[in-house]
């Protein structure tokens, strides 16, 4: 959370298309936080995207694009499911346009998302973008959930969208022992 992800995405998608060279932006169908089949970064850019749901077959819809684009670009990746990276790695190998994914790792338990395990298994190269813990000055590797009062949660389901109302960025120890 709070890592600049979607700001990156529409920063990689501007300079691909400033060069004249289309990309298709995917980003997961379920992330509503702004608008459906919608990427919004925190400092408010925002730009239109093709939403993935659990029937998508993201590889037929690439394959049939003309002309092929030049770079796919994921948002949201951590929602995907296994098919889902699957379709992205034959699109690099059998198409050989590259996929460039962008999410989370771990939810608020601490767990891998379904998409970020297979993307850690699939991808050939993985870049970790950082960011500072809510709290204190270190690195942040984990996401704090906390209701509507503040209090942090540590049950529940796995995907609850939100934003930082919902979760902070946090390092192993404010995770732990929030200073709340």
């Amino acid at each position: 959370m709070n890592s600049g992800k979607s700001i990156e995405i529409l920063k990689v998608a501007h300079n691909y298309e400033e060069q004249n060279k289309p990309v298709l932006i995917f980003t997961s169908g379920i992330d509503t936080r702004d608008e459906e089949g919608y990427i919004s970064s925190r400092i408010g850019l925002r730009r239109k995207a093709i939403p993935i749901y659990d029937d998508t077959d993201i590889f037929e819809m690439v394959k049939g694009y003309n002309p092929p684009p030049y770079c796919v670009l994921i948002d949201e990746v951590q929602f995907l499911k296994k098919r889902h990276v699957l379709q992205l790695a034959r699109i690099v190998d059998d198409l050989h346009i590259p996929v460039m994914g962008f999410g989370l790792k771990n939810d608020f338990q601490n767990e891998l998302f379904e998409g970020s395990k297979y993307m850690l298994l699939y991808a050939d190269k993985i870049e970790e973008m950082k960011t500072i813990c809510w709290f204190c000055e270190r690195k942040a590797t984990m996401n704090l959930r906390v209701d509507e009062n503040g209090k942090p949660v540590y049950t529940g389901d796995q995907i609850q969208i939100g934003g930082n109302d919902t979760y902070y960025p946090v390092c192993r120890k404010c995770h732990d022992h929030p200073p709340l």
